[in-house]
């Protein structure tokens, strides 16, 4: 009786918890049942089935299944989640200091902080940890990252590999704060630079402080990077907004079905600057509160935006508590700029056949106003008024960027190439032709949707009795699709090389000294300081 109760307990707790939510009143019967039934067929399952099966894990695979019909954004968030979703927003937490990838059998540094606790033990990138304490990494069932967690002033033994030798290090952990402006500084007399990375609860006094600190040192114009900025809190990037724009400016609308999320949001504080010439740098990994920092900004012409068209995330989540401190992350709104667009880009609510979320269509794209009349679009992001560099994110990018071979090649680069001058550093095509050579000897290989078709056709030619007309026909379209995926790696180079470029100047250099190296060799930056150098061009993006 006591195993029937436990393996109930769940499905009775998100009856309560969805019965009392406000969003399910409308249609309480259909609800009630839907309920019903699902609490009887987990408990039918669980007492029932052939073999031995866990509540825990059947619960979260039905869970996260309904989420996935939704949205992406939409998600059950356990008590692990929860944390670091904490730690996202505040900056604050205690542990080694380093970025580190979770795979089944080891923890890989990704990037250690420069004077934290990794770093100081002596850790790099690449360094991977097979071992933890007493640990084997591989032997562990749970998520083994939690392994290097602990109170500030703990020690924890790690055992790792580095260019297949074995090493062992103690890593004594402490206070980490992750900040929200990782860099700032002038890249000439008169041009301020600020890179801002996240929008948790620091943002935008870690902004206004960057800014107040380069204009003591002279800066006269700013540029704002909000390159692969993820998002955060939708407050903080009204906060940001607020440094450039007066009080009582609208920066965004929220549109629900539910009334009380239905709200415009205002500057509520004493500018920083006003007048301050400024240029936003946005790329496709810039999305949700950097879309709204951007956007709103181009919509009251008080920016230059240049870069790439941003990711195109026009909707708004928020954490509702559940039961054993558990949260459900739910999308329960649209936003809006000033000018009345939403630029999201994917339709989670009108799919393909597949399934697949689709990208609005340009031709649907409708026509807004700045303030001062220039034409700006909706469902697609922020388009920039300067493009810069645009790299359409195809199947080879994809592939490229997923394989981490981009990171293993930094790490290979960095231990046979000892000595490092950032100012003179920039790879060159017998680089690019090594990285390719080296794509080859890990196997590298990514299958495009021509080739699934052909495949797809091919098998159905085999149950027609066909394939011996066709086989020769097929094999000569599979080696011609070859040489032509061979060419999109030639086709990318730039792409390749920049990314190569960036992961081998942190190896060396730190995040830091990535940002340095940008000041000098970054195209978005030369492009910046030179509209920014002259008034009357500056303006004319404007009008």
């Amino acid at each position: 009786m006591k195993i029937f109760k436990r393996k109930i307990v769940i499905p009775v707790l998100l009856c309560i918890v969805f019965i009392s939510t406000t969003a399910f009143k409308n249609d309480f019967f259909e609800i009630a049942k839907q309920i019903e039934i699902f609490t009887t067929l987990y408990k039918e399952i669980n007492m029932n089935y052939v073999d031995e099966t866990n509540p825990g894990d059947l619960m979260d695979t039905a869970i996260k299944s309904m989420l996935d019909n939704l949205d992406p954004y939409t998600r059950f968030m356990n008590e692990q989640d929860v944390e670091a979703a904490r730690i996202n927003n505040t900056g604050d937490y205690t542990g080694i200091g380093a970025r580190v990838k979770t795979l089944k059998d080891k923890l890989v540094i990704v990037e250690p902080y420069k004077d934290y606790p990794a770093d100081k033990a002596g850790l790099k990138a690449g360094d991977e940890i097979i071992k933890v304490g007493d640990i084997l990494v591989s032997d562990y069932k749970d998520d083994s990252g939690n392994l290097l967690k602990g109170s500030s002033g703990s020690s924890v033994n790690v055992t790792f590999k580095r260019n297949n030798e074995t090493k062992t290090a103690t890593i004594e952990r402490a206070e980490v704060e992750i900040k929200a402006v990782p860099h700032y500084a002038l890249v000439n007399d008169k041009t301020g630079y600020v890179v801002l990375s996240k929008f948790n609860r620091k943002a935008s006094a870690e902004t206004s402080y960057a800014i107040r600190d380069l204009k003591a040192q002279g800066a006269e114009r700013i540029i704002l990077d909000l390159r692969g900025n993820p998002g955060g809190l939708l407050n903080e990037a009204v906060n940001v907004v607020n440094l450039f724009v007066p009080k009582k400016q609208l920066v965004v609308t929220t549109k629900s079905k539910v009334k009380k999320y239905n709200k415009q949001y205002f500057t509520s504080r004493e500018p920083l600057d006003t007048e301050i010439p400024l240029v936003v740098l946005i790329d496709g990994s810039s999305a949700s509160a950097s879309e709204i920092v951007s956007g709103t900004l181009q919509d009251l012409d008080r920016a230059v935006v240049i870069g790439a068209r941003s990711f195109g995330k026009g909707l708004v989540q928020r954490p509702k508590r559940l039961t054993y401190g558990t949260q459900v992350k739910i999308t329960i709104s649209r936003y809006y700029t000033p000018s009345g667009r939403c630029i999201q880009s994917l339709d989670y609510w009108n799919r393909s056949k597949d399934g697949e979320a689709v990208r609005v269509k340009q031709e649907n794209y409708n026509e807004f106003k700045t303030k001062n009349g220039r034409k700006v679009f909706d469902g697609g992001g922020i388009f920039p008024d300067v493009t810069i560099n645009k790299v359409k994110n195809t199947t080879i990018t994809k592939a490229i960027t997923n394989s981490n071979l981009i990171f293993d090649f930094a790490t290979d680069y960095y231990y046979k190439n000892p000595t490092f001058n950032i100012e003179n550093f920039k790879l060159t095509d017998t680089d690019f032709s090594n990285f390719k050579t080296y794509l080859k000897n890990n196997n590298f290989s990514f299958v495009t949707d021509t080739e699934k078709a052909l495949y797809k056709a091919y098998e159905t030619s085999i149950k027609e009795n066909l394939n011996d007309d066709i086989k020769s026909d097929y094999e000569t379209l599979i080696s011609r699709l070859k040489t032509s995926k061979n060419q999109a790696i030639d086709e990318h180079k730039d792409f390749i090389l920049k990314s190569l470029t960036e992961e081998i100047v942190k190896r060396y250099a730190y995040r830091e000294g990535l940002y340095e190296y940008y000041k000098t060799n970054d195209p978005h930056i030369q492009k910046s300081t030179q509209i920014l150098g002259n008034t009357v061009t500056y303006m004319d993006y404007l009008r």
